[in-house]
């Protein structure tokens, strides 16, 4: 049976993907399992200069989920490419880079940096980011800071390019519209929801950055709402699903709301092996429905 899916321009071996911010640089989990086995890597989030991130607590557990502020800590641009990247290049799989600024000439320098890589397949554009040049609001929640943002990322690079969403908007549909119009190739969605959590003891937030991002298993409904709504709006966009999926049923679901592939997020912190489980039950799932090919499942839903 086939596996294969293509996404923008790319061809993976399977619809199973890591998600950026659970997946390390992808080296920290190359003893727990076969990298070469994924569909694709999607690697931390990098900035144009390294980022130290928020002081701690930045991780607090919730009910079927988890609330995280790391910050978007990390080595910098300059420093994957010199020393993780080449380390990658190893491994049969596709290498996608998470990025993100704190302005769009952020952005646009570091899309440039990473363009001129060598071994990176694809670019994943987080505008779920605070915007200095905005207030801090977040890129992914105005249509028109997003459509700048995507378009002026778009004229410096010919990588394909991802745009991942943010779910705190009021209209998902829209803020999809929005990117690819200004030239996204794909969509990831969604990004981690706005959460809190306080001490009753203490009177005082669980996080140091008092919100941060819930995942895991709580969020899993509301994201496969939004794929599922953007989708059926742009049916030509590839999607790559993600939020809360902690098993092929959960992967499953996305592809039948029409995501093209799927990336596994919090679940890496549970189980490193989780990926490789959702690839193999995705298999078992087109044998017992007989079904020849995974492609054949996105959009499947009947509604």
């Amino acid at each position: 049976m086939n596996l294969e899916v293509s996404i923008a321009g790319l061809r993976l071996k399977n619809p199973v993907m890591t998600a950026s911010g659970t997946f390390g640089y992808g080296l920290e989990y190359a003893e727990l399992l076969d990298l070469s086995d994924l569909g694709a890597i999607i690697v931390k989030g990098l900035s144009v200069k390294p980022a130290k991130g928020n002081p701690p607590p930045r991780i607090w557990e919730t009910p079927c989920g988890m609330l995280n502020s790391i910050g978007l800590q990390n080595i910098g641009i300059t420093a994957f490419v010199q020393d993780k990247l080449p380390l990658l290049r190893q491994y049969d799989t596709l290498i996608i880079v998470n990025f993100f600024g704190d302005t769009i000439d952020d952005f646009v320098q570091g899309a440039g940096m990473l363009s001129d890589a060598s071994g990176i397949h694809a670019l994943e554009l987080n505008v779920s980011c605070p915007n200095k040049q905005a207030g801090w609001s977040a890129f992914g929640t105005n249509p028109a800071i997003l459509a700048e943002v995507v378009g002026q990322v778009r004229k410096v690079t010919t990588l394909p390019l991802i745009v991942k969403l943010s779910p705190n908007v009021t209209d998902i549909v829209e803020m999809a519209r929005v990117a690819a119009g200004a030239g996204a190739d794909a969509l990831s969605l969604i990004n981690t929801l706005t959460g809190m959590a306080i001490d009753i003891e203490t009177k005082q937030p669980r996080l140091s950055n008092v919100v941060g991002g819930l995942s895991g298993p709580a969020i899993k409904p509301v994201a496969v709402r939004m794929l599922w709504q953007v989708h059926r709006a742009l049916p030509s966009i590839p999607l790559i699903g993600m939020g809360g999926i902690m098993t092929a049923e959960d992967a499953i679901e996305f592809l039948l709301a029409g995501a093209s592939a799927v990336a596994i997020g919090t679940a890496n912190f549970v189980d490193p092996q989780t990926a490789l489980k959702v690839i193999h039950g995705i298999e078992q799932y087109l044998v017992r429905k007989h079904v020849d090919d995974v492609n054949g499942l996105v959009g499947g839903v009947i509604c």
